[in-house]
């Protein structure tokens, strides 16, 4: 087909489509001239080169100077124009409406960035694009790979600064902070977690690759202090779960334990050694960045994680 429309094409000044437009407009030479910002002259060269394109008269004379447009002039008008308004969206970066757009895009994104901000973020897309879907696909490290090759249209993970992949965006969202929780008939449930009553519980940890360690045992390290890790798992949405049927501690987002407490039962409490926080940041490629629908999308998570803060 696109070898079709160029055959079709070739030959042809695409600025009789323009002068075509405007003739059949105003249905006047001269008038059509102003428009177009040419002499007269060159209107009534262009109307016959397109008699000779068409082979049809497509503007003829009629009373009192004016022209009558043939049948087949009334055909294309309306066929011309449209033509001319879409290549004008086009050539603006146009032609992406939510409300009728049909399409798929993918995020990459951990559970966190799952569980605080998907729920929000598909009820404000089917609210406003009906026909669009979302993919949410785990990623390698930092998803800029991903990006580049244009598998991702946006990752959800934490900032990378100056170590951003070549072409990489990225906008920092809202900031984290850390909470315990502990089932509400937990032995620690009724005082003050201390740091010595910290360390000594059993804890459950986060380990997403399998590996010891974490911000906690980092920080608790350089106090000179440890925990006891009763178990490891790589996903932390089954960790309230976890801590509701047992007397492990777990150490988790701030947002995320608020989800639970309430619905599971649980207690939350401040950690009682200062841990260090984490930003959840958008993140595109440049392949992406002037795209109107990819714009969308990134307005969408941008509002969204405003409710968020």
């Amino acid at each position: 087909m696109m070898h079709e429309a160029h055959d079709a094409l070739a030959g042809v000044d695409l600025n009789l489509v323009l002068a075509l437009d405007a003739l059949l407009a105003e249905r006047h030479v001269t008038r059509a001239a102003g428009r177009l910002g040419i002499t007269q002259s060159a209107a009534s060269h262009a109307l016959a080169r397109l008699r000779d394109l068409f082979g049809d008269p497509l503007l003829v004379r009629g009373p009192r100077g004016a022209m009558i447009p043939t049948p087949r002039a009334e055909a294309l008008g309306p066929q011309v124009h449209r033509v001319l308004v879409e290549l004008a969206g086009v050539l603006r970066g146009e032609g992406f409406d939510p409300a009728t757009a049909r399409r798929v895009f993918r995020i990459g994104a951990g559970d966190y960035a799952e569980v605080v901000l998907l729920p929000k973020l598909i009820e404000r897309v089917s609210r406003l694009a009906p026909g669009i879907e979302l993919w949410v696909h785990p990623f390698g490290e930092h998803g800029d790979a991903e990006l580049a090759a244009g598998t991702l249209d946006v990752v959800l993970a934490p900032p990378r600064g100056g170590a951003r992949g070549a072409g990489g965006y990225e906008k920092v969202l809202f900031g984290e902070r850390f909470t315990c929780i502990l089932r509400a008939d937990h032995p620690l449930a009724g005082g003050r977690l201390t740091l010595p009553r910290y360390c000594a519980a059993a804890h459950v940890l986060v380990a997403p690759r399998g590996t010891p360690g974490s911000l906690v045992d980092t920080a608790l390290a350089e106090q000179g202090r440890s925990r006891r890790i009763a178990l490891a798992v790589p996903h932390f949405l089954v960790v309230p779960y976890i801590v509701a049927g047992s007397d492990l501690v777990a150490t988790l987002a701030s947002r995320v334990a608020a989800l639970f407490t309430e619905t599971l039962g649980l207690v939350s409490m401040p950690p009682p050694v200062e841990l260090p926080g984490f930003q959840i940041a958008l993140a595109w490629h440049e392949r992406n960045h002037h795209d109107a629908a990819h714009r969308w999308l990134r307005d969408q998570l941008l509002a969204v994680a405003g409710e968020v803060r």
